[in-house]
């Protein structure tokens, strides 16, 4: 069975075809600048050559058909024909309330995407276009929706309501709902597996790290908690989301910077987190190249990105009572022996210690932890594309 993954942007599109039936990657690739020039890379895993090239893609249809025809070619081709594709996981970054896990999509499913608009603004339109050009160009294939949002679901209402007025939630919906939830899933999924624990009485801290941000407290297998809130501008600060911060702030920015609001929230979601403070870049590895130089600034945004991690952390071993593990996963977390370091090295005081030598590496599932250590402290690489393919297998086969 062949799962093509979908996760569509504003402006592009990411795929990966899986073979389902050893969990593996046929082909992968990025539909790139469409609606401005359009520029597609195609990556078979067969052997057969890149496809890299500018090529028009006005919209997302022309995108889907484009992966296709590169998908099914005889010089790029993974596949004989559109056939052999039996259904279709798209990444849906907001589902709400309405969704506590992944669906079958139809016409109910897509006006509930749609009402959570609000929710995820940035996000929810792409991710309806994708689903829309692939329901044009394959007709009759299933299409599945695995939502970031869904894994949190499992929060206790203590843990996701806002001290604002309880009428808001009840009319809006505005609450907590966490994001990473495929990436959160997968890693304490194999945490356990590893660890060979059950998931009852089990208390994990995953944190999945990168240029957005979020850590989960996982307890008896669920989510009881995570730093991003009703969007994905709060918690850490971020490549460039200024994470949690006094909301006085946004009066204060808007008033002695005479901003508007909608203006105001453009500085907290693309020119802050570690690029505000530092003033070097987003990219966490050129903030670490700097800081190594001796730049000050770059130095205080890690120092700030670390701090919180490790506060966080800590709150997550408070509200669960203790912790079995801490699992760092995603770009950073998988990629940054500095990072890992540090913020373990906060965390001696509670007795967790890694093993300095082991840590020594990128990107590789690993056992970190330091003789002694009362948590066992792994680095498992996220694969949130494959929780979309077996979800939408699960789904399409009943």
């Amino acid at each position: 069975m062949n799962v093509l993954v979908i996760n569509a942007g504003s402006s592009s599109l990411k795929y990966q075809l899986f073979d389902m039936d050893t969990e593996t990657v046929a082909a992968k690739g990025i539909c790139e600048r469409i609606g401005i020039d359009g520029r597609l890379k195609h990556t078979p895993e067969n052997g057969k050559p890149v496809f890299k090239a500018d090529i028009p893609l006005p919209t997302h249809a022309e995108a889907i058909n484009a992966v296709i025809e590169k998908l099914t070619s005889e010089e790029y081709g993974v596949i004989s024909s559109l056939e052999d594709i039996s259904a279709v996981g798209h990444r849906v970054v907001h589902g709400g309330q309405k969704f506590s896990k992944s669906v079958l999509i139809d016409d109910n499913v897509l006006s509930a995407i749609t009402d959570c608009i609000p929710l995820g603004p940035l996000h929810n339109p792409a991710n309806l276009m994708g689903i829309k050009a692939c329901q044009k160009v394959m007709p009759g294939v299933p299409q599945v929706a695995v939502f970031d949002t869904a894994f949190h679901q499992t929060m206790p209402e203590h843990a996701y309501i806002y001290p604002i007025p309880y009428e808001y939630y009840e009319k809006h919906g505005w609450r907590r709902y966490g994001f990473h939830g495929t990436s959160h899933r997968y890693v304490s999924q194999k945490a356990l597996e590893f660890l060979g624990i059950p998931a009852e009485g089990s208390r994990l801290i995953t944190c999945h790290l990168g240029n957005g941000s979020s850590l989960a407290a996982i307890k008896d297998g669920k989510s009881i908690d995570t730093t991003m809130g009703l969007t994905p501008l709060e918690g850490l600060p971020m490549g460039t989301r200024s994470g949690s911060i006094d909301p006085a702030i946004i009066s204060f920015i808007a008033d002695y910077e005479g901003l508007s609001l909608q203006q105001v929230m453009e500085v907290l979601n693309k020119d802050s987190g570690v690029l505000g403070i530092s003033g070097v870049s987003s990219d966490f590895r050129d903030i670490e190249e700097e800081a190594a130089k001796g730049h000050k600034r770059a130095k205080l945004a890690l120092d700030c990105f670390y701090y919180d991690v490790t506060k966080y952390i800590g709150a997550y071993m408070a509200a669960m009572g203790g912790a079995d593990a801490i699992i760092f996963t995603a770009g950073l977390g998988e990629n940054s022996p500095e990072l890992r370091e540090d913020v373990i090295g906060r965390l001696n005081g509670l007795g967790i210690y890694i093993d300095k030598e082991k840590n020594n590496f990128k990107g590789q599932f690993r056992d970190i932890t330091g003789e002694g250590s009362k948590v066992r402290v792994l680095v498992i690489p996220t694969n949130e594309e494959l929780v979309i393919a077996r979800d939408t297998k699960e789904i399409v086969e009943g």
